[in-house]
């Protein structure tokens, strides 16, 4: 079943009552990270439930994270484009 961007959602739930958080996603990235976690991690990641489009994840709530946006210079973009330059031009040969 093809899913349209807008439905491939991705819900994220916890409380403060609990240690565990519960990932519910129908986006096949989103699966395809977490079928990797679980499979390299299966004391920690949990796989609790799946459907045709969807599947439910869980792992400690703690693992959750928020990041401030990462400032990046403008030399620091322009190194990056360069090194992308040359790692292309390697790639072409």
């Amino acid at each position: 079943m093809k899913l349209s961007r807008y439905e491939q959602e991705t819900i994220v739930n916890y409380n403060a009552g609990e240690q565990t958080a519960t990932v519910y996603t129908r986006d096949k990235t989103v699966m395809r990270k977490l079928d990797t976690l679980v499979a390299d991690f299966p004391d920690t990641y949990k796989l609790t439930g799946q459907d045709e489009i969807s599947k439910t994840y869980s792992f400690p709530k703690s693992y959750v994270s928020y990041r401030k946006p990462r400032a990046v210079s403008i030399e620091q973009k322009e190194r990056a484009r360069q090194m992308m330059i040359a790692k292309n031009k390697t790639k072409g040969d």
